[in-house]
């Protein structure tokens, strides 16, 4: 019996790009169908966010991404440039969100063709594991696509010719991600329970275990 999982990403989220290799040894070893739910990183949705947030949080986000993926062993680097563009110092963010907007409605148009979750592995890698400067221009995220198995082209072609289909797509994620419990990434959904949070990954896996998780 196979065994659907929701993932809620921002493209923009760091722990979500760190729990991604364990997502895809799941579905790669046990009977798992994940399906990519794309939503807007919170800065995105609410450009007030980090006016109200305590100080502290910044310092402590920047250094717990960085000893996450020391522990876990996946390649990290702060992407270059964030996909987010904001003065990390002030928490102020730009007008013009070129690069996440773009991301989000790539990966719902990627999820429309079945490859979402593909999609999500290839690109997160290419702008948080440090080894690609400058992965939204050249053929970067072309060559990530291919290797998830869709053509960029087509993806830019279908926003294009219907920009509002796919915003209406990640603005029906973004109401069910909140009526499944919470608001936040990455946000695993499995039979109707979210898991928030990489570091939910283990008991993720243990509610499937329950509910007849089986090697393929």
């Amino acid at each position: 019996m196979t065994l659907h999982l929701d993932f809620y990403i921002s493209m923009r989220s760091p722990f979500s790009y760190l729990v991604t290799p364990r997502l895809a040894a799941l579905e790669r070893d046990y009977d798992v169908a994940i399906t990519a739910k794309p939503v807007y990183a919170i800065a995105a949705r609410d450009p007030n966010w980090f006016s109200r947030i305590n100080p502290l949080w910044v310092p402590y986000f920047a250094r717990d991404r960085l000893r996450t993926a020391e522990y876990l062993g996946v390649p990290f680097a702060p992407p270059r440039p964030d996909p987010i563009v904001q003065n990390l110092e002030t928490g102020e963010l730009a007008a013009e969100q070129p690069y996440i907007h773009r991301l989000t409605r790539l990966t719902a148009a990627a999820t429309e063709q079945g490859q979402g979750f593909p999609f999500v592995c290839e690109v997160s890698a290419i702008i948080f594991d440090g080894s690609t400067e400058d992965w939204h221009e050249g053929s970067h995220l072309a060559d990530a696509a291919a290797r998830a198995g869709v053509d960029m082209a087509d993806l830019e072609a279908a926003i294009e010719a219907d920009p509002g289909h796919f915003d209406a797509i990640i603005e029906a994620n973004q109401t069910d991600q909140e009526a499944a419990g919470h608001w936040g990434t990455p946000l695993m959904v499995f039979d109707g329970e979210p898991f928030f949070g990489q570091d939910r990954f283990d008991m993720l896996k243990w509610r499937m275990e329950q509910k007849g998780l089986a090697r393929r």
